[in-house]
């Protein structure tokens, strides 16, 4: 589906962080280079196993909607590793949460910061939704949000498609459904979440769905209105 969003009837957009706001396949290149060199210094793959088994938990976690994810993440990781739940949180933290900030910026989408800054410009808030922590992947990305939403806010404790992370910045903002937007990269995770709250999807993809908009780079021509309201942000 191709035709273009209504900005005017736009008063909120509400963007994913991974994949959606950088290039998550290039960042895990990256990041695979690094943990290829400290696994050639430990003579040891288990961190690499053990990242690779936590996300693995993470998409069946996801389908299970658990309300005690945040535990389960890593315990359950644990279990088929053999690793220490502990350990487990400690290596999820290092090499997902803290290596990957200063590689973020090479990263980031074309033309994503220009679509940020024209939403900014033309008054209408910028949230951001994510699985994972967002924060300091936000400011190593140089991005500027309105508010943040996680799944593993308290207040929150569901993954996507759960609409639990969209339902609660629709509540504190005031803004109907209908009025808002979610720019997503998944149609499983971000286009089911949105529409299971009644909001709007667009998803970076070059697939497509059954009824749900794509498009292919933030300088698609569905944007062209915003980054011509932004001033100076290019790229």
């Amino acid at each position: 589906m191709r035709s273009a969003p209504d900005w005017d009837r736009i008063d909120l957009v509400v963007f994913d962080v991974d994949g959606t706001l950088y290039d998550a396949a290039r960042l895990r290149r990256a990041m695979l280079q690094h943990l290829l060199v400290a696994a050639w210094r430990e003579r040891s793959v288990r961190t690499l196993r053990v990242l690779g088994t936590f996300r693995q938990v993470r998409e069946a976690l996801a389908q299970e909607a658990c309300a005690d994810f945040l535990t389960l993440q890593y315990t359950r990781t644990a279990a088929h590793t053999g690793c220490d739940a502990m350990r487990v949180r400690a290596l999820v933290q290092e090499w997902m949460q803290q290596r990957p900030l200063p590689l973020l910026p090479a990263c980031r989408w074309p033309y994503v910061q220009a679509v940020f800054a024209g939403l900014r410009a033309a008054g209408k808030p910028v949230w951001a939704l994510s699985d994972y922590p967002a924060v300091d992947k936000l400011q190593a990305l140089g991005l500027q949000v309105d508010g943040t939403v996680s799944a593993t806010d308290a207040d929150v404790a569901r993954l996507k498609p759960d609409p639990r992370g969209l339902r609660a910045i629709l509540a504190r903002t005031g803004v109907p459904a209908a009025r808002a937007l979610m720019i997503g990269d998944r149609f499983d995770r971000d286009a089911a979440a949105a529409q299971r709250a009644g909001v709007p999807a667009w998803i970076l993809s070059r697939r497509s769905a059954r009824g749900v908009r794509s498009f292919r780079g933030y300088d698609d021509p569905v944007f062209g209105p915003v980054r011509a309201m932004s001033t100076g942000a290019t790229m």
